[in-house]
């Protein structure tokens, strides 16, 4: 079964034009063309666009993605290349995450804090809670 570039995006949840896009910096080499020239996709395509997007969303350059799609056209002798840069883009998303996380500390800390002075009507509560009043995780952190 094909799909139109709209029927695919609409699947993918992305836009057709992202596809467009896509097909334009050479992402897309392995999609069939009518006689016409429209891009007929294929059940199969589905699970490269999927990784296309994967590769995307963890902040993966376009430009590395092509290199990436190149590698796998060109077959198994790739595979060492492949395989180092999904492991670096792991390695890559595993940091963000880290990020992330502390972040998610910082702004649960900063919930913490305002709900505190919400219930107090001042900020300054802080300044009279003992330490054992205080969430053992946020014990380090008090500032307004």
């Amino acid at each position: 079964m094909f799909y139109t570039i709209g029927e695919m995006a609409k699947k993918l949840n992305v836009a057709a034009s992202t596809l467009r896009y896509y097909d334009k910096e050479g992402l897309l080499p392995f999609v069939e063309r009518s006689g016409g020239g429209i891009r007929m996709f294929k059940d199969e395509d589905m699970e490269w666009l999927t990784i296309i997007e994967c590769l995307k969303q963890t902040g993966m350059p376009i430009r590395d993605i092509k290199t990436f799609i190149d590698w796998c056209m060109a077959g198994d002798a790739t595979i060492d290349q492949r395989l180092d840069l999904i492991d670096r883009q792991r390695k890559s998303v595993e940091q963000q995450l880290a990020r992330m996380q502390n972040t998610l500390r910082v702004l649960e800390y900063k919930h913490w804090y305002y709900e505190t002075a919400k219930k107090a009507g001042t900020c300054a509560v802080h300044d009279t809670l003992s330490k054992e009043q205080i969430p053992k995780q946020f014990r380090n952190w008090i500032h307004g």
